[in-house]
């Protein structure tokens, strides 16, 4: 709740040096107090991805996790499990038609798309939404 207020209505912080990357290290660090079992979660999913071939992380610009294959970004997961993949739109389209993926939570008319992981059930789908990004950079990149 605190995360889309602040998203929604602060965005402009995200342009001050380091202050997203503060914010998630915050929302971590809640995570860590209140709901670690979320954090073994992402792990399991950074875990899932990273055993792709040519898949490495890095922090995300507006704090989280982001995975890249070959410098390319195939989404990336903020510290309270917010999943974000951008695709094409018709992708982006079907994705949600299908209830596979939400709007994303802040830009809804971009070919961004939202995933939340709540629970060990979400982190296969969660992994087969980035396996398509992967999938789709890489054979970009052939």
């Amino acid at each position: 709740m605190m995360f889309s207020f602040v998203v929604k209505k602060l965005g402009f912080i995200k342009s001050i040096p380091l202050t997203a990357l503060i914010f998630d290290s915050g929302i971590k660090l809640w995570q860590y107090i209140f709901e670690p079992k979320k954090l073994i979660l992402l792990d399991s999913l950074e875990d899932i991805v990273l055993s792709w071939e040519g898949v490495d992380i890095s922090l995300h610009k507006f704090g989280g996790t982001q995975f890249n294959f070959h410098k390319n970004e195939i989404g990336h997961v903020h510290s309270n499990g917010i999943l974000d993949i951008l695709f094409d739109r018709e992708t982006k389209n079907n994705l949600i038609l299908e209830g596979k993926a939400e709007q994303h939570h802040v830009f809804e008319k971009s070919g961004w798309i939202s995933f939340y992981i709540k629970s060990e059930a979400d982190i296969q789908p969660a992994a087969h939404l980035l396996r398509e990004s992967y999938l789709r950079i890489a054979q970009k990149s052939t």
